[in-house]
């Protein structure tokens, strides 16, 4: 028996897998406490990009806002991207791993959304000036120190989402701070910029486009690395988020905000997750990723006490039969591609492939995830002879371990491609192998909704920026900076104050403040109505009419209208929520239509609280029970229908504890 194929739970598989995950001291994030992120030295920052509400796009006169369906297209471009030498007369890392996995870059193109300016056929227009304005805006609110003059400039993009291969950038404000709960937190600076492509699909050495969103403008806030936990980066994220939605001059929904979350533990690296959906995700992701870190430093440091002298480190290789092995593909692999199959034996590294890196994957994942991004070879692409997959094929290591000469200290993979990615392949998985002797891979990764993550690409590095010589700088006047301040929104720390003294329950205050709607419980509220009881209707019962598609949160101007006729026509606010629903049903219908539709008829609190004494008498002839509490319930529900828009239903119980309390003392 081949003691290394050890497939769940054998004696280097699962076992090593838990004891490392042990041995590091992983706590999932629930039972994460601030020492734990002590303990590791968490430090984490942000990139958070958030596109602009415009008209047009950032450097040309296409419409922005305007999405296609996959199918929708009216011409398709194909490109093959190669690197090219910075200002500084060096390559990026990676715009060079960009160029290795030799993709196919292919552009489904709209004639409603593009223009011959997105294949770089055409100079750039002069900068949106409604975009510039709104990013000026929000470095004020920021507390930015505003740069003198606006310089473009290009940053490299291999990766196929920008046709061009650069995207044009310029930094607008720098050195800033944000308020979150007990610290304050450093801006380094922010930038707009022109939105990428959105991907359709990534399949062998094609990756698919489509560039509806391409050149839409967005702005990139980058704060400082002095987030310590993942609620505090959680925390400082949607800071970020109600800022730029205060000013009413963003875009909301899905995609308009995305958020790179740069994390690293101590003696780690700076690992960047891209394009986080979700501020929800974050403090599981940015957790996992820590431990990630954590995990691969102490593989490193096993590594090096086992090969102190890895400058020569090199694995070897051979092309295998899978007929002599006895191997079937699994489920998944193409099989009407002439593919090959090759062993690799990794010296002295038995038991490193099954080493704990997340939750559900260890160090193999690492290569497997490289093999697939690099190689360009498709998932599943690789076995290893410490699988902790019981689903995981079978494969004949005892046979491959003969074939490659190795001993029990050695780790065995064996691996399946086309013949023109294999030299590719056997690269990538001893070039991550020997980067497991440094520690950390400084890279960005994808995030899952599991939360853990994938290797995207190598971290871009300063070698990717030079000058766009097609832009000319843009001064930016003292004079106009003083004229934005003039009109900026309040500011959002005054905004949750107010919230605060309003005694508006934190669970509201999420929903508010995304929505941008404070200002509009404060322009009700000064109509004469309660700020705390207008807070609550807006953030329960509009929250609840949004997220059943019943309304939309533009929708809350239009009560502001209704609540004006109420207080006009000396109407109670309680009568509010029944109206809700059929406001946003009806938008034609005026507020005394709505009351009509409602069945509502208007009456007098003197009227009512006549018959709160007719009640109270009713209930006492017919001889029903003498509890106080029962004989108000019945009373309240014969008139709560009438009384309410008529009366306060705190007066009402009032008078009908009142009557109650005479016809008792009557008896």
């Amino acid at each position: 028996m081949d003691t290394h194929n050890a497939k769940s739970g054998g004696p280097i598989g699962l076992h090593r897998y838990l004891q490392t995950k042990n041995e590091i001291g992983y706590v999932s994030l629930s039972e994460a406490t601030p020492a734990d992120y002590e303990r590791i030295g968490f430090k984490s920052g942000l990139e958070v990009h958030q596109q602009l509400l415009t008209k047009r796009k950032l450097f040309c006169r296409c419409p922005a806002g305007i999405f296609q369906k996959h199918s929708d297209y009216n011409a398709e471009i194909v490109r093959h991207m190669r690197p090219t030498l910075s200002e500084m007369g060096v390559y990026d890392g990676t715009a060079l791993m960009e160029f290795k996995t030799r993709k196919e870059i292919v552009y489904r193109i709209n004639n409603k959304t593009a223009c011959t300016y997105e294949i770089d056929d055409t100079p750039p227009f002069r900068i949106d000036q409604v975009a510039l304005e709104i990013a000026l805006e929000i470095s004020l609110l920021c507390k930015l120190n505003v740069v003198g003059e606006v310089h473009i400039t290009r940053k490299q993009y291999l990766d196929g989402s920008i046709p061009t291969g650069f995207q044009r950038t310029a930094i607008i404000g720098i050195d800033g701070e944000m308020q979150i709960a007990g610290k304050r937190v450093g801006i380094l600076q922010l930038s707009i910029e022109e939105d990428s492509c959105r991907e359709i699909s990534d399949i062998g050495h094609t990756r698919v486009y489509k560039t509806d969103r391409l050149g839409m403008p967005l702005i990139e806030t980058v704060t400082h690395p002095q987030l310590f936990t993942p609620h505090e980066l959680a925390e400082a994220c949607n800071f970020i988020r109600f800022v730029n939605r205060s000013t009413g001059k963003v875009r909301t929904g899905i995609g308009a905000a995305r958020q790179d979350v740069n994390v690293s533990c101590r003696g780690g690296s700076r690992v960047e997750i891209k394009g986080v959906a979700h501020i929800t995700w974050i403090p599981v992701l940015s957790h996992n990723e820590a431990f990630r870190q954590w995990a691969l430093l102490h593989l490193r440091d096993e590594l090096l006490v086992r090969i102190p002298n890895h400058s020569g480190w090199k694995s070897q290789w051979k092309e295998l039969d899978p007929v002599e092995l006895g191997f079937t593909f699994p489920a998944g692999v193409p099989q009407n591609k002439p593919l090959k199959l090759i062993g690799v034996k990794l010296p002295q590294f038995a038991g490193a492939l099954s080493h704990f890196t997340q939750p559900g994957k260890c160090f193999a994942n690492e290569i497997s995830d490289r093999l697939k991004v690099i190689a360009c070879i498709e998932k599943p692409n690789m076995v290893h002879s410490e699988e902790i997959d019981s689903n995981a094929p079978h494969f004949n290591f005892a046979k491959l371990r003969q074939v490659l000469g190795a001993t029990d200290d050695d780790a065995l993979i064996a691996f399946w491609g086309l013949d023109a990615d294999i030299p590719t392949a056997l690269e990538t998985i001893e070039e991550r192998c020997k980067m497991a002797f440094e520690g950390i891979p400084p890279e960005t990764r994808k995030s899952l909704e599991d939360g853990t993550t994938i290797f995207e690409r190598v971290l871009p590095g300063a070698d990717r920026m030079y000058p766009d010589t097609d832009s000319a700088p843009i001064a930016v006047e003292e004079e106009h900076l003083e004229a934005l301040r003039k009109k900026l929104p309040t500011d959002l720390h005054l905004r949750i104050n107010q919230l605060k003294q309003w005694k508006v329950p934190e669970t509201c205050h999420l929903f508010l403040l995304r929505s941008n709607l404070v200002g509009t419980v404060e322009r009700i509220a000064g109509l004469g109505y309660n700020p705390r009881t207008v807070a609550l209707l807006i953030a329960q019962q509009l929250k609840h009419l949004v997220s059943i598609k019943q309304a939309e949160i533009a929708d809350a101007e239009k009560l502001f209208n209704l609540m004006k006729y109420l207080k006009e026509q000396k109407l109670e606010v309680e009568l509010t929520a029944m109206l809700l629903r059929n406001l946003f049903s009806h938008p034609d219908k005026s507020p005394e239509e709505l009351l009509q539709l409602i069945g509502f008829k208007r009456s007098t609190p003197e009227t009512i609280t006549q018959k709160v004494t007719a009640y109270a008498t009713e209930y006492a002839r017919v001889g029903r029970t003498k509890q106080p509490v029962a004989a108000e319930k019945w009373v309240m529900g014969q008139l709560r229908h009438q009384a309410i828009g008529n009366m306060p239903m705190a007066e009402l119980q009032k008078a009908v504890a009142t009557a109650l309390s005479k016809q008792q003392h009557l008896n």
